[in-house]
Formats: structure tokens, C-alpha cells, sequence
């Protein structure tokens, strides 16, 4: 019956979305009210029902005509279609840019010198190298997704093994609340605690718990160390990437980012970073560049659960400042303690995953 109603909805959305001057009321109000539905969203205060209803309405008379014109890319109701672009900044986007003074780890590693011979494109979920989308829900936690989806890359590039890593951990035992973070600290606290525990030990909650010391101590995945790409690079940013997923932050305090639904976005963005994400592929669309970033809003939001932004934009700092703060965790071979359970591979959605740890394998000069 879900399944239906999505598909009625999407065929009326569909159907409509090239001019809003098309729409009745009545039109509206069923698109808002199958929404509420497939969102799991329910409103017992009638007026809060109304207000929710009134923002929908001018968030899909935008969205409307967005896709009524040439762009790129597609808009649609995602699961922040009954929020102000104020509301969805300060619920969901939570990376918080290193102070001036911070000492942060800068090296040459991926400086790209113009004669390396770099892949057209990399997609890491064909590689067996990316967990299912996870979802951060109402939590400023987003730079905990992003530094633990980079981990888990390259921890299977390096042991094999894909495994689903704790960012309640962070959480609890790191940052000991939901508010805003940066993900080479979470790097720091994961190097100086010799490691994090599984999702499945140490599963998401969605807010702070108090540290569970006892799951603290449980150091299943361990790195050596992280450091950040050559800023305002993208030739450095695709070296880097060609070699492993890579945390990243950018701006995504934009209408076209709270709704995107598909296509490469080359929308107006600004370089105020206030989310972090993680940069997991790169290739090209309907010739036009871009970088495959990982989010975390769950795989109803986006494209199921992905972003394409446009890549050689022409700016230094990339496209929504992408190119400004991307880090990378650094593991060079496996630990004693990463053997020391036997966890199964996670089991994801994309089709297209790897059978075999042969067919992960990475051959870049």
C-alpha cells in the first residue's frame, strides 16, 4: 500500500510540476497530505498542521519552478518539504570550521603536480568501500557521519573488510552532545582512543547518551593518523578521491540543496562550510563534471541518498567551497585489534557492490 501511494504521488507531482498556476488547492493538499504519510509525519495541533501545510505550499511552488526550467538538475519533496531553509539550517546542518589557530595536519601526500595519470571517474560503492546511506536525523551530527564514512573506506581498502563503524560513539564519548563538530577532531579522538566500535555494538540514537565506557574500550577499526587534502585544489581533491572516499565540508544552506532530488547541482551555493559529507566518487553527466558525495539523510532524501556536485567549476574553492577543508583518514595497514572479531560484511542496497575482495582491489599508479 506504501509502495503505491509513493508511486501515485510521484506520478502527481510528476504530472504537475512544470507550472504551479496548475495545481488546485484540492491537488495541493493531497500531494501534502500522501507526504505526511510516506514522511511518517503526523500533526495533532491543527494550527502547527496549517503552518506546516503553508510552508509545503511555498516550498513546492519553489520547487515547481525550479523544474519548470533548463537546469541540471531536478528538485523534489524530500523529507524537508514542510521546513524554512532557517529550520532545516539549524536542525540538520552541523560542521563547525576549525579555528584560525587550530594545528591541523596539512601534507603534500595528493598534490597533484599536472603529469599523474588520474581515472576518468571512481565510483568507491562499486569498489565495496561505502555503507548503506545512513540517516542523522534531528542532530547537528552530521561531521560524525562524514568522518566515520571515510573510515570505513578506507579501512576496507586496506583489511578487506567492510565494516559499519559507531558515530554514537562520537557522540557520547567525543563530543558529549548533538550540537556542530569538525571531522578531523573526530579523526584526533578516534587515533587518541586507539580505535571505535561497530554500529552494531554501539548503535545511533539520534541524541547524546552518556558515554558507554565499556563499548569505548571495544577498538574494533583503528587509523594511523589524518591529514587534510591541498586546499583549494580540485586536481589535488580528485587525486585524493581516485585514492580513497574522502571527508569533506561545504555549503549546503541553500533551497536547491534542501530539496535536490537528482542531477548534478550548479545552483548558487556560497563558502560558508556548515555541512560535512563525504566525497566518494567522481565522474561525468550529460557532459558536466562532478563530485559523488555520500550524505547523511537517509536514501529518501537526494538521490537515494547522494548528491552529484558540479566538479571544475572554475573556482579555486570548488563548488559550494567543496575544495576548501577536505581531510582524509590514514591507514597503512592493519592493527592487531582489527582482527580480533570476526565481523561480517555489511550488507547494502546497491546492486552493483563487488562479489569478491579481488574485484575491490585498486590499481592506481
Amino acid at each position: 500500500m506504501a509502495s503505491q501511494l509513493i508511486l501515485f504521488l510521484s506520478f502527481l507531482f510528476l504530472s504537475f510540476s512544470t507550472n504551479i498556476a496548475y495545481r488546485s488547492e484540492h491537488e495541493i493538499k493531497l500531494l501534502y497530505e500522501g507526504w505526511l504519510v510516506e514522511n511518517h509525519k503526523n500533526y495533532n495541533d491543527l494550527y502547527e498542521k496549517e503552518k506546516r501545510y503553508n510552508i509545503f505550499k511555498n516550498n513546492l511552488k519553489y520547487i515547481d519552478e525550479h523544474n519548470a526550467g533548463n537546469h541540471s538538475y531536478t528538485l523534489g519533496l524530500t523529507v524537508f518539504a514542510d521546513l524554512t531553509n532557517d529550520e532545516y539550517r539549524n536542525t540538520y546542518l552541523g560542521f563547525l570550521p576549525p579555528g584560525i589557530n587550530m594545528n591541523l595536519k596539512k601534507s603534500n601526500r595528493y598534490l597533484f603536480n599536472g603529469h599523474e595519470s588520474l581515472p576518468d571517474s571512481i565510483d568507491w560503492r562499486k569498489k565495496g568501500a561505502v555503507t548503506p546511506v545512513k540517516n542523522q536525523r534531528q542532530c547537528n551530527s552530521c561531521w560524525a557521519f562524514s568522518a566515520i564514512a571515510s573510515i570505513e573506506g578506507v579501512n576496507k581498502i586496506v583489511t578487506g573488510k567492510l565494516i559499519s563503524l559507531s558515530e554514537q560513539e562520537l557522540l557520547d564519548c567525543y563530543q558529549k552532545n548533538c550540537d556542530p563538530g569538525d571531522m578531523a577532531e573526530a579523526f584526533k579522538f578516534i587515533i587518541k582512543n586507539g580505535g571505535i566500535d561497530t554500529e552494531e555494538d554501539y548503535p545511533y540514537k539520534s541524541h547524546y547518551v552518556q558515554c558507554n565506557l565499556n563499548k569505548l574500550k571495544r577498538k574494533v577499526v583503528t587509523i594511523d593518523d589524518y591529514e587534510l587534502v591541498p586546499q583549494n585544489s580540485e586536481d589535488s581533491l580528485k587525486k585524493a578521491v581516485a585514492h580513497q572516499p574522502v571527508s569533506a565540508a561545504i555549503d549546503a544552506n541553500s533551497d536547491d540543496f534542501q530539496f535536490y532530488q537528482k542531477g548534478v547541482l550548479t545552483g548558487n551555493c556560497g563558502m560558508d562550510l556548515d555541512h560535512g559529507v563525504t566525497i566518494v566518487g567522481y565522474g561525468s553527466e550529460n557532459g558536466k563534471d562532478y563530485w559523488l558525495v555520500k550524505n547523511s539523510y537517509g536514501p529518501n532524501w537526494g538521490d537515494s541518498g547522494y548528491v552529484k556536485i558540479q566538479r571544475n567549476s572554475r573556482q579555486p574553492e570548488g563548488k559550494c567551497g567543496i575544495a576548501m577543508y577536505p581531510s582524509y583518514p590514514i591507514k597503512t595497514k592493519p592493527k592487531d585489534n582489527d582482527n580480533l572479531l570476526e565481523e561480517k560484511a555489511v550488507e547494502g542496497t546497491h546492486a552493483d557492490w563487488p562479489k569478491t575482495d579481488a574485484e575491490s582491489k585498486i590499481a592506481i599508479e
